[in-house]
């Protein structure tokens, strides 16, 4: 089943596109990321799912329908803008979000109460938001954002601001909703949470769309044919001699070399077996280690916004 499906939206500020025809669907209990620069719609992209905004053309279906009052209740949004009553008791106040969800007090108290206590904040649920930490005042925020069961997750840059203590922890329990059947959508610019927990991932860029797919999909084809060696006299100076270089050069297959620090990477023809090229590689110099290079998503990331900068 589909929970979103956007369809050719577009949406302008003072005669300026800042969404030019957008359409992509997302499955009913998967993590969707959507990735991008500041500036990129990502924002306005989402309040669009919260009909917080209307797009000036295009279509939005939420759980197949197009987004009622009444359905707002079956979502959770955390903001990138943080912001809680800050002489607010936390129980009190995680009890009044729940209510404007239309839960009853006792319902909105219990999954408060319980929520404090997984992301480890119970023995403060009666201290004021504003003697709390920032971090804690974000987990705070995140347990309103699912304290009404909702169906549908939207969090924009969630683990901003928190240590890697919490970030682990965040990430845990938004694992937990993906396994309990909650549709998530992840706007964030750390690729390394967006590649582990993503089923999918959407990246705009000046409004457009410049990546979409599974991160194992997309992986695939930014892959370069190359590898990594580091070599055993890394240290010494001796791999970036004129002669080593030329030699390597020289080997059937390798079109060019490129140094990373102590690491060389060899960019080779698609023809060429990489077995081969190490056979001949140790006839030249001592290898302690050998890899196929493997862009990560942040080399995916910054490759896409350079070329949509020139």
């Amino acid at each position: 089943m589909t929970a979103i499906e956007v369809t050719h939206v577009i949406k302008s500020y003072n005669d300026t596109e800042v969404i030019r025809d957008i359409s992509f669907s997302v499955k009913k209990g998967e993590i969707f990321g959507i990735l991008g620069p500041n500036g990129a719609g990502k924002t306005t992209m989402l309040r669009m799912l919260l009909d917080q905004i209307k797009p000036d053309s295009g279509t939005i279906k939420i759980f197949g329908e197009p987004i009622k009052l009444k359905a707002k209740d079956k979502i959770g949004y955390l903001p990138e803008e943080r912001g809680l009553y800050q002489k607010s008791r936390i129980l009190e106040i995680l009890v009044y979000f729940g209510m404007l969800k239309s839960m009853s007090k006792t319902d909105a108290h219990d999954s408060a109460e319980k929520l404090l206590r997984t992301m480890e904040l119970y023995d403060v649920k009666n201290k004021r938001v504003d003697e709390l930490s920032k971090g804690m005042q974000q987990k705070v925020q995140f347990i309103g954002t699912i304290l009404h069961n909702p169906d549908l997750i939207i969090v924009d840059e969630p683990f901003s601001g928190l240590d890697p203590v919490n970030t682990r922890l965040l990430k845990r329990v938004i694992m937990e909703q993906k396994k309990a059947g909650k549709t998530i959508v992840l706007s964030t610019h750390m690729m390394e949470q967006a590649t582990e927990l993503c089923d999918t991932l959407l990246m705009i860029n000046k409004g457009k769309i410049v990546m979409y797919g599974k991160p194992g999909e997309i992986m695939d084809k930014y892959y370069k044919n190359s590898i990594i060696i580091e070599p055993e006299d890394a240290g010494d100076g001796d791999i970036s001699s004129s002669k080593t270089i030329s030699r390597l050069r020289d080997i059937a297959g390798v079109v060019d070399i490129k140094h990373h620090k102590r690491e060389m990477e060899l960019f080779l023809d698609d023809e060429t077996d990489e077995n081969a090229v190490l056979r001949e590689i140790i006839e030249i110099i001592k290898i302690k280690r050998f890899e196929h290079s493997v862009p990560s998503l942040n080399d995916i990331f910054i490759s896409i916004v350079d070329e949509g900068t020139e």
